[in-house]
């Protein structure tokens, strides 16, 4: 039987999702959870991995088991088991070819800079006082969705096939003294939301013009783009498929 798991973390002290030797990672911290608490090894397979730093309101994982357990009593010695820093929100069975990461068909992520600084935010959210032209970076981001190539916005020397994406919305909002973009898309490139983000402030600073920014895309070439702006502001929030609906 294949059981998904739908879960969170805050990712301040974990190298990411993917398991690395030497370094904690959420997978292995949840993989030696679950083999002890289910009594049996489990190795996880995520729905996608996230950098060192980065947070996720809303991840999904899969594992298969052979006997039935208790679900609700599993979360809850879960939940109690865990760093307080992930937490497991729901387990329920699929199909035995449902996949996390290979079925999903829309991911999205926010990204949050406070424009004032707070010391309860210093690991959640990125500081930048500078005033940005709110408007220009949204009529930029709007852009994005006439482009299907994305590897000016990708991390250089990455094992991929294409670097093809669909993106579906991409756009900023302000919330009292926080900025927050939000952007989806059937999948993402490593580093792509956070070169973006980079690239979009270079456009809130008047630094380049939306023509620039239409260059960048079109040369595919990262050297071009703007920086990459820290981890900890970023967070995966959602992910989709077509057969959930919770």
């Amino acid at each position: 039987m294949r059981y998904f798991i739908k879960l969170a973390y805050n990712g301040t002290h974990y190298h990411g999702w993917q398991y690395q030797p030497n370094a904690a990672s959420v997978q292995e911290t949840m993989n030696k959870a679950f083999s002890i608490i289910l009594n049996t090894e489990i190795n996880l397979m995520g729905a996608g991995r996230t950098d060192t730093g980065v947070h996720a309101k809303e991840m999904y994982a899969h594992f298969d088991l052979e006997k039935p357990f208790d679900i609700p009593n599993i979360i809850h010695k879960l939940n109690s088991f865990l760093p307080k820093d992930i937490v497991i929100y729901d387990i329920f069975p699929v199909d035995d070819e449902a996949h996390t990461r290979f079925d999903a068909t829309k991911r999205t992520y926010e990204y949050h800079i406070n424009t004032f600084k707070d010391a309860f935010l210093q690991e959640q959210s990125w500081y930048f006082h500078q005033k940005l032209d709110l408007d220009l970076m949204n009529e930029a981001a709007k852009s994005l969705l006439n482009h299907t190539d994305f590897q000016s916005f990708s991390k250089v020397n990455t094992d991929v096939n294409t670097f093809d994406c669909s993106i579906f919305e991409a756009y900023w909002k302000q919330e009292d003294e926080k900025l927050i973009f939000t952007i989806s898309a059937n999948r993402f490139l490593r580093n792509m939301v956070r070169s973006i983000v980079g690239t979009l402030i270079n456009i809130g600073l008047h630094k380049i013009t939306l023509n620039d920014f239409e260059s960048i895309i079109e040369s595919k070439n990262r050297d071009k783009a703007g920086f990459s702006v820290p981890a900890h502001g970023l967070y995966l929030t959602k992910i989709e498929y077509d057969y959930i609906t919770k």
